[in-house]
């Protein structure tokens, strides 16, 4: 869905084709967890290359499971890629500046991808389940409408590829803050209970629900058909592997050519 908006690319990594080794095999895209830096440094040279963009271009954000949202511009490449963040504690990105690459990372958590084709704006936030209690994706559609004056309507959404329900086990400590952020009519559709009192959560529905709840049309949400703990070969996973793992990437980015005629 997000291809049918000229001048806007997004991206997602794997596994593959990076040169890292061990737990962090091969395409580990986080410094924070333990792999050589160097390493890290050779696989986003790799992706950016395969992908179409520059390193230096990448603004990067942190993975800290909160619902802050950052507007970032022109001097805010390279943050925290080729060069240290100057903010943290950021989950969200969202900018109209074309050729900056917004950057979150993942191992069982949402992706969340929103492109408006009117203001030739994007946004790119990291949801894991206290985001999504939180309502990252209305968080970011909110930073969007003061930014840029986004009309949910017009947004063109994508959840991408994280933990599906049938992986996702969580504990009633989990299900009770659920429970408390979403209409009991939703319960039964968002979890269930199994008879070892533990709980199957649904968090690419939570998502779905959210971005209808903030005015985005049911058919401009592209929901995701890949689990990244089904698929821990090709994709990093923190349950699969017990964390041990490294990082994938969401990217997404307007193109230089994008604005000539904004």
């Amino acid at each position: 869905m997000l291809e049918q908006c000229p001048g806007v690319r997004n991206a997602f990594s794997t596994r593959e084709g990076g040169v890292s080794q061990g737990i962090w095999s091969t395409m580990n895209l986080s410094y924070t967890r333990g792999d050589d830096p160097e390493h890290v440094t050779e696989n986003y040279r790799r992706f950016a290359a395969a992908a179409g963009f520059r390193t230096e271009d990448i603004v990067s954000s942190d993975q800290t499971h909160t619902t802050n949202v950052r507007h970032v511009t022109e001097k805010d490449r390279g943050s925290g890629i080729t060069r240290e963040r100057e903010f943290h504690d950021t989950d969200g990105l969202i900018t109209d500046t074309p050729g900056v690459v917004l950057a979150t990372y993942y191992a069982d958590c949402v992706p969340l991808y929103f492109v408006d084709p009117v203001h030739r704006a994007i946004g790119l936030s990291h949801s894991g389940w206290r985001g999504t209690v939180h309502r990252m994706g209305a968080a970011t559609i909110e930073a969007m409408r003061e930014t840029f004056g986004t009309n949910p309507s017009d947004l063109l959404t994508a959840i991408g590829p994280s933990i599906c329900q049938d992986c996702y086990e969580v504990s009633e400590d989990v299900i009770e803050q659920f429970a408390a952020a979403f209409p009991a009519e939703l319960h039964n559709t968002l979890y269930y209970r199994k008879p070892n009192g533990r709980y199957q959560l649904n968090l690419w529905e939570a998502n779905r629900r959210i971005l209808l709840e903030s005015g985005v049309p049911a058919a401009q949400i592209q929901m995701p058909n890949l689990c990244t703990c089904c698929n821990p070969t090709a994709l990093f996973s923190h349950r699969a592997t017990q964390g041990k793992r490294g990082n994938l990437a969401a990217f997404l980015w307007i193109t230089a050519t994008a604005t000539e005629t904004k």
